[in-house]
């Protein structure tokens, strides 16, 4: 079976080394990207701040290691009646099996707020802080759009800010943090809601709940219920759409509905995963979880001793704060919520990924095994992701 894989971010190749683990033999994988580069985009939070920098790798390497073939170029178009897609240049591309993980695109969600959308605007945001230190902002509010697709990194933002300020003796600056949610990142459920609310009540970070930004204007952040923030400069998260796919049944942001195992709806042989997908929360290791689905439903088709297995969502978050990180840990239900100063997963990585965490471990310089003194708490990622998940109680 050939399997094509249009994509060559964190969903195409956590499905490239799902299908090479579960159907080596029974399948070949191919990548269309126009990418020359694999990005570690969590870690573009850090730059500005200069406590990390985003990784990045050569794709051609990682594909070849991940059992694939890659070819540069943009999908344009989808024919599933012929399975044959069109790349941008004309060129047409025959397939046994469709994999879509085409990301999503982002735009301003804040009128005239600076939007953080990851390493592009590091630059805009170090000036910003430059400008802090030097006195002359003394209130920046940080701005969560409704309908945000994943809230964590703009706490990261709020909370390196804060550690910033006091790493060069910046006084009297005051941080807002202005999100619709009615309680800090309350996706992770209460025990790490709470913590959270601790963590930032402790670094003097001041949160406006259940309002909408919309925009910033003359010194101050338009939010909903009507009223104003006052603010000398507001740093939101992006609005996010789907990329629009001729051939693709899309909704009006064009975001692609599949099912529990990655299948497109109204089509045969075409999946999709990661950010595109009409599921809420756009992040990493929710990416990996859908491209697993997807890779155990195709391996199946394909004649290997696999059963499918549904996207049953858990959520992991990597809370960089400035000194300890925290991670964050429940069901999308918010069940299970915990939170820890030490790993509760290995490789401690932001993106966890069942194949891509482990894959990605030795770039990373993260040891792939768990070492002595992490055994109690922190679980195998690959060993986690076989059975139901079991959250670990919280020692904060």
């Amino acid at each position: 079976m050939h399997v094509l894989i249009a994509g060559a971010g964190v969903a195409a190749l956590e499905a490239a080394l799902a299908l090479l683990r579960l159907a080596n033999d029974e399948v070949s994988v191919e990548l269309v990207a126009p990418e020359s580069e694999f990005s570690y985009r969590p870690l573009a939070i850090a730059e500005p701040f200069r406590v990390g920098e985003m990784k990045r790798f050569p794709l051609d390497r990682l594909v070849q290691a991940a059992g694939a073939r890659l070819r540069r170029g943009s999908l344009a178009a989808v024919d599933a009646e012929r399975k044959i897609i069109t790349l941008d240049d004309g060129q047409e591309l025959a397939y046994d099996t469709l994999l879509l993980a085409l990301g999503a695109r982002p735009s301003e969600a804040v009128a005239d707020a600076l939007t953080f959308r990851g390493a592009q605007d590091g630059p805009a945001l170090s000036a910003l802080l430059d400008r802090m230190t030097a006195g002359e902002i003394r209130r920046i509010a940080f701005a969560v759009p409704s309908g945000s697709a994943w809230p964590l990194p703009l706490y990261e933002l709020a909370l390196l800010t804060a550690a910033h300020a006091v790493d060069h003796g910046t006084r009297n600056v005051e941080i807002l943090l202005v999100t619709p949610e009615d309680r800090p990142l309350g996706l992770f459920g209460p025990a790490a809601s709470d913590a959270i609310a601790e963590l930032l009540a402790l670094r003097g970070i001041q949160v406006e709940s259940s309002v909408t930004p919309v925009r910033f204007a003359d010194g101050a952040l338009a939010v909903l219920p009507e009223r104003r923030i006052e603010a000398d400069a507001v740093v939101a998260l992006p609005l996010l759409h789907g990329p629009r796919i001729p051939g693709i049944p899309q909704d009006d942001r064009g975001f692609v509905s599949v099912d529990e195992y990655a299948w497109v709806l109204g089509l045969s042989d075409v999946y999709a995963a990661g950010d595109m997908t009409q599921f809420p929360l756009k992040q990493g290791g929710i990416a990996t979880q859908q491209a697993d689905a997807a890779a155990t439903s195709i391996a199946a088709d394909a004649g290997a001793d696999v059963k499918p297995q549904p996207f049953k969502p858990v959520l992991r978050g990597l809370l960089l704060a400035g000194f300890v990180p925290r991670f964050l840990q429940s069901e999308a239900t918010g069940a299970g919520s915990v939170v820890d100063t030490e790993p509760l997963w290995w490789p401690p990585a932001k993106i966890v990924g069942r194949y891509l965490a482990p894959f990605l471990a030795l770039h990373l310089g993260l040891a792939e095994s768990v070492p002595p003194a992490a055994r109690e708490r922190a679980v195998p990622v690959e060993l986690e992701l076989r059975g139901d998940f079991h959250p670990a109680p919280s020692r904060l």
